[in-house]
């Protein structure tokens, strides 16, 4: 399916800027719909004067009408003269009489979405550039509670605001979703002055649970919250605008070893604030799991840190041994063995820099490249490298094995292709979303047709290609002279991860 950019741009009618302000409003699609107990539909109009729905949200308070999205297509004909006068004359319009759907009778509201052209000043675009349809069941008619009727309430005020320009705020900062509360967590309204007017079942036993006695409503939530944190060294310097529902913004306050998440919502009215909604939930368990990943994820970077430091105390090790060694063939054996280890330690390296146990494998090989210059020195040769094409990023089973690899192989180059003489050895990487494929080249002596080393560093390399990644090598010589070799890698895994990750 598209996504709400491809959506939108494909019709026509609406800028980047359009684009921006949508998705801001989609980012609290579900909470309007929890607010109003309805289904609602996000229409923007299109070239040829009709409009096109690009987001839908059904309510987790209440029922759906509707079973099939409606992303994608044309206004229903029932609709569209509703929607039509929403647009032309810039005002929310109800229906006059019961609307059915599938033999279900409904009420639709459709409501004008303007955008504020700067985060401060009351100007807008001159039209909207969406309109919204809010479709209520009717048929579950029955006396509304009083946290319903709140609900309502604050869903009628979000939507005038967005028919105003007002909602979404584009002062407000982007936070993580993770944990974000919702309309069903935990609902406080307060009033201009920051007094509760109504604090929903949850919202008052998040508080409760933080130490607080007695009924929120008739109460400062500024005071309640000072009174809780009192003693606290540190405090979000955000919360004061938070409590007071002065600024659209999210903290999260902590006592007795409970952590709730607020998010104020401030209501206004033309421009001038006339109350809030305050949003709470309780994210302890969310908080302490957040918190353990980030010890894990500071231990396996202290390992990897630890590792890389061992690798290269063991590469220096090595190297000390080899100049100490007065046989040539134990010098060579023991300078091959450091190297393989130092390009195992560059992988542990960039591992221990990042969060995550995926690396950029052209930073990487960069730096094993670097190798090839104490390769040549050793072998009176001055070597001209060259890297073209991209590696991408790879996650720690694929980059060891394939760093060592082309350690081997640039270094096979150097050492039998061109020694003692100048040249160039050329690597080529090539990517898809199936495979990777890599050529080392060298202009030196190249290879009897046919023919393929057979010492341990070959065997290294098919090791490392065939049986840990699971890939394809070739061995050729190009005309004239020099060495190719050809290295396929499949990266089914990875694809087929990127798309579980995306469902």
């Amino acid at each position: 399916m598209s996504t709400l950019s491809d959506l939108v741009l494909a019709q026509g009618r609406s800028t980047e800027a359009d684009v921006e302000w949508l998705h801001l409003l989609v980012g609290d699609w579900q909470l309007l719909a929890d607010l109003a107990f309805a289904d609602i539909v996000l229409w923007v109009p299109t070239a040829e004067g009709g409009f096109v729905a690009v987001a839908h949200a059904r309510p987790s308070s209440s029922a759906t009408l509707f079973y099939r999205d409606f992303v994608g297509q044309q206004v229903k004909p029932e609709w569209r003269a509703q929607v039509t006068e929403a647009f032309e004359s810039v005002r929310i319009v109800d229906t006059s009489a019961p609307a059915w759907y599938e033999e279900t009778p409904t009420r639709v509201r459709a409501v004008p979405v303007m955008r504020r052209l700067a985060p401060s000043g009351a100007a807008t675009t001159e039209f909207p550039i969406a309109v919204i349809t809010r479709h209520t069941n009717l048929s579950e008619a029955r006396t509304p509670s009083r946290q319903e009727l709140t609900f309502n309430e604050c869903a009628n005020d979000l939507f005038q605001m967005i028919a105003t320009g007002d909602f979404p705020d584009l002062g407000a900062p982007s936070g993580p979703r993770r944990g974000a509360p919702r309309a069903s967590d935990g609902l406080i309204r307060l009033d201009v002055d920051g007094i509760v007017t109504f604090a929903s079942p949850n919202g008052l036993s998040a508080f409760n649970r933080m130490g607080f006695a007695g009924e929120l409503e008739g109460e400062s939530l500024a005071e309640v919250t000072t009174n809780l944190i009192t003693g606290k060294m540190t405090v979000d310097e955000s919360l004061p605008l938070v409590v007071t529902g002065r600024a659209p913004w999210r903290t999260d306050i902590e006592a007795r070893g409970v952590t709730v998440t607020l998010r104020a919502i401030p209501i206004r009215v033309r421009g001038e604030r006339v109350g809030a909604i305050v949003l709470c939930r309780d994210v302890t368990e969310v908080r302490h799991q957040e918190r353990e990943l980030l010890t894990k994820d500071a231990t396996i970077r202290e390992i990897h840190h630890r590792v890389k430091n061992n690798l290269q105390t063991v590469a220096s090790l090595l190297r000390i041994q080899a100049r100490r060694v007065h046989s040539d063939v134990a010098r060579e054996a023991l300078t091959q063995a450091m190297r393989r280890v130092a390009a195992i330690a560059v992988v542990h390296d960039t591992l221990s820099e990042g969060l995550n146990q995926n690396v950029d494998f052209d930073a990487v090989f960069d730096r094993v490249l670097l190798l090839i210059a104490e390769v040549a020195a050793s072998h009176n040769t001055t070597v001209h490298p060259k890297s073209t094409g991209s590696f991408g990023v790879l996650p720690s089973e694929y980059a060891t094995p394939l760093a060592l690899a082309l350690t081997e192989l640039v270094t096979n180059a150097v050492e039998h292709g061109l020694e003692g003489r100048d040249g160039e050895v050329e690597i080529v990487a090539r990517r898809n979303d199936e495979a990777l494929s890599v050529k080392v080249r060298d202009n030196g002596v190249g290879l009897p047709e046919g023919k393929v080393g057979s010492g341990l560093g070959t065997q290294i390399v098919r090791t490392l290609i065939q049986g840990e990644l699971g890939g394809t090598i070739d061995w050729h010589t190009l005309e004239g002279e020099g060495t190719e070799v050809t290295i396929d890698v499949p990266l089914l895994y990875l694809s087929r991860a990127a798309r579980d990750r995306s469902r």
